[in-house]
């Protein structure tokens, strides 16, 4: 058998996610979740190969895919929103966020790398539910005929660099008459990645980013980072990544208490908070009350997505 060799190709490369999963399996249970997501990747995955794209991977209730050029990757995404839109999946209403970025990529055993595929991931998280983004790189590469579908919406930062990237829109319902008018009276830069997140607790480490995107801590043994306290709630808390943040989420009886690095101890009690420092997390009791039951969160400043 030949050795396989790396090879660098021009390609379409998009991500499709299903928005709001995490409020999903919370209000119908791992099962019913589960096949809904199922349903809802199967009707993307058809519109992949209906258009000639070849699936990479599934990222948890995300797919990742390649198009030989940005028109197939568009057609295939708008195909995605109209089919999402209208099947309801188990008869549940999802929506989808897709981003696309068409550039240069490593093929390598399979699998694609590569800062387009950064971008596009990128482009996915900041989208918001029934939009479709693209790179400025991948609307320029778009025929005259698709390019009319789209309008610039926002700038973007690149990183490495000192210059902004203008971000469009793909216009695919056949209706946008509900649609809201961009503004362009004033300069909009959507925020770039703050970064990954890592936590460590009794010198056990996770790392969140576009691969780990939710973490659970309590009393319970399932979750994944347990603290044997009784006032910890079996399921006390989450960290979810939503977009380029990072939110604390409170679902406990005693609260969470939360001291950032530079300030004062914060109470979360069935609230959010955004982690946007470093700082130490203790699950229902103060930080000052407890020794060996205190998370310690940072930031790894390197970007999540390498834009």
């Amino acid at each position: 058998m030949s050795k396989m060799t790396r090879e660098t190709r021009e390609m379409a490369v998009l991500f499709a996610d299903i928005c709001g999963s995490t409020r999903l399996y919370h209000k119908l249970g791992d099962a019913a979740a589960r096949t809904v997501v199922a349903e809802c990747v199967a009707l993307m995955l058809d519109e992949v190969n209906r258009y000639e794209g070849r699936l990479i991977k599934t990222i948890g209730d995300e797919i990742m895919c390649v198009f030989p050029d940005t028109d197939r990757g568009v057609r295939a995404a708008s195909a995605m929103q109209h089919r999402v839109s209208q099947a309801r999946p188990g008869g549940y209403p999802i929506s989808i966020h897709v981003g696309l970025h068409y550039g240069p990529v490593v093929l390598d055993a399979g699998d694609v790398y590569g800062n387009t595929v950064n971008a596009a991931a990128y482009l996915t998280a900041v989208s918001a539910a029934e939009q479709i983004l693209l790179t400025e790189a991948a609307a320029a590469a778009l025929s005259p005929e698709l390019r009319v579908c789209t309008r610039p919406i926002f700038a973007a930062p690149l990183k490495g660099t000192d210059r902004e990237s203008t971000v469009y829109q793909v216009l695919w319902k056949t209706d946008n008459s509900q649609m809201t008018d961009v503004s362009f009276g004033t300069h909009k830069v959507i925020p770039g990645d703050q970064g990954a997140l890592n936590l460590d607790y009794h010198n056990g480490e996770l790392r969140m980013d576009q691969h780990c995107q939710s973490i659970t801590m309590g009393r319970e043994e399932s979750c994944d980072i347990v603290v044997a306290d009784r006032l910890t709630s079996r399921i006390h808390a989450t960290i979810e990544l939503q977009r380029t943040h990072f939110y604390l989420v409170d679902q406990s009886t005693n609260g969470t208490y939360v001291k950032f690095e530079d300030g004062e101890e914060v109470v979360v009690l069935r609230r959010e908070l955004l982690l946007d420092r470093t700082g130490r997390i203790s699950l229902g009791r103060s930080i000052a009350a407890t020794y060996d039951n205190v998370i310690k969160f940072k930031y790894d400043r390197r970007a999540l997505y390498r834009i």
